[in-house]
């Protein structure tokens, strides 16, 4: 597929996705939102890839939903269409793991695009913010809940109701993001990120995902089982037996995905 509003590039088993509609700062029309999605989920089915990344430009990540494309729209039509429902699934669902590369401004539906992904690294511009109350709405693509759980009540409540803007320095004390870099070593750390998840077993990679994210859907006890299941499940594996035996032969483990 021929994209309009994206550039993928696929190198050492990293699938870099970078938004690439400069003239509205990033901000997610639907044929964006449906390439990103689009690229995702070829990702997903290209055994060549093992990790990927979503990224921006130094300027803007995304600055949020198209305001333009939406002014007009009325009730019966964002419900009948599921406005930013099914649209971002392939994102949510995605097996292999997703790294968002923020720089610059992530606000609105560009912040929950971000919180869509495993987890973000930054650039020390960033800027996160879920400013929809000024334009009269909430947030539709999971700032309320994702946003919640990363920060807590208090911070998620005085960024939606006065909609101001998390700088880099805030989102790392507040658990948004992972790490903050300089903005011209973004990509590079990044990408040395994204390499080193791409050599682990991809195996151990997918249970990592489905357990942590389950701690957002149960109780303790019910993740602590649910982990220690998954856990037992990977004595089945050769990654399990080769990851040990390198460590004992203290030697780098050779995985096989199997």
């Amino acid at each position: 597929m021929a994209y309009e509003m994206i550039l993928v590039k696929i190198s050492d088993h990293v699938c870099v996705i970078t938004l690439n509609r400069p003239s509205a700062l990033n901000a997610l029309n639907k044929h964006l939102i449906d390439e990103i999605a689009h690229a995702v989920t070829s990702a997903e089915n290209n055994d060549k890839v093992r990790c990927m990344v979503i990224t921006g430009s130094e300027k803007a990540f995304a600055a949020g939903a198209d305001i333009k494309e939406m002014a007009e729209k009325t009730f019966v039509e964002v419900t009948t269409t599921d406005l930013f429902g099914a649209s971002m699934m392939p994102i949510q669902n995605a097996k292999k793991p997703i790294i968002a590369a923020v720089s610059g401004y992530a606000l609105g539906g560009g912040c929950e695009l971000a919180m869509m992904c495993d987890f973000i690294l930054c650039s020390e511009s960033a800027k996160f913010g879920q400013p929809e109350i000024n334009l009269g709405v909430i947030s539709g693509i999971g700032g309320t809940q994702r946003l919640t759980r990363i920060v807590g009540k208090p911070k998620a409540m005085d960024m939606h109701l006065t909609g101001r803007f998390m700088d880099a320095q805030e989102a790392e004390r507040a658990g948004l993001v992972s790490r903050v870099v300089p903005d011209k070593l973004l990509m590079e750390v990044t990408l040395e990120v994204a390499v080193k998840i791409a050599e682990k077993s991809q195996l151990a990679v997918k249970a990592v995902k489905d357990s942590v994210n389950r701690s957002f859907e149960t109780t303790l006890s019910e993740g602590l089982l649910f982990e220690r299941r998954v856990f037992h499940s990977m004595f089945a594996t050769d990654d399990q037996k080769e990851g040990m035996s390198a460590f004992l032969e203290k030697r780098d483990p050779q995985f096989r995905d199997k």
